[in-house]
């Protein structure tokens, strides 16, 4: 398989256009799905002044799977990489249907679409780990030179990359939980202007 832009490990300096990005975004996205689908940016450029890839990662939120116009994507230049589900954090016995998503790339701006089902275990897990991270500047820093120094290591091997960043990751997300249960935190309905 040939590789694409997607494959190379790049990470830039935060760009305060990413936001704005997102939201003309979603914007085109609304005509892909259902009234009431719920838009949140996720991943790095979600937050702010973390450096990152260059990709906007949108989560959508539907009550099902199949709550998708493929056409309307198609318009717009996503394609769907077909099969693919979220990780279980190690130590965590996640059922399967709390890991699956369906997951499009944008090809005219380097997006990736998640799809998630509300209330599963990976459709809460990016908006917390995106709220810990905006309240937590000091984590975020330190992610930011983990995400640095691994993609001056594996540039052009996404696989390792991400099978280090992931359970990585993970041990970010128990200081996760403990904060969100100490501040009642919950998934927000939506972000704004989305």
């Amino acid at each position: 398989m040939a590789k694409s832009s997607f494959d190379t490990i790049t990470i830039v300096p935060y760009r305060e256009a990413w936001a704005a990005e997102y939201r003309d975004l979603v914007a085109g996205l609304r005509a892909a799905f259902p009234a009431g689908t719920r838009f949140h940016h996720i991943g790095s450029t979600s937050v702010p002044g973390l450096a990152a890839k260059d990709i906007i990662d949108i989560q959508a939120t539907v009550a099902s799977l199949d709550d998708i116009d493929l056409s309307v994507l198609s318009s717009l230049n996503y394609i769907e990489r077909p099969g693919l589900s979220d990780h279980s954090p190690a130590g965590r016995d996640i059922p399967e249907a709390e890991l699956k998503k369906r997951f499009f790339r944008g090809l005219t701006r380097r997006v990736n679409l998640h799809v998630r089902v509300g209330g599963a275990f990976n459709q809460r897990y990016p908006v917390l780990c995106r709220d810990y991270l905006r309240a937590h500047p000091v984590t975020a820093a330190s992610y930011q030179v983990i995400k640095e120094r691994l993609s001056g290591w594996f540039p052009t091997d996404a696989n390792r990359y991400y099978d280090i960043k992931d359970p990585m990751f993970d041990i970010i997300m128990d200081g996760a939980e403990i904060w969100a249960a100490a501040t009642g935190w919950t998934v927000p309905e939506g972000d704004s202007g989305s």
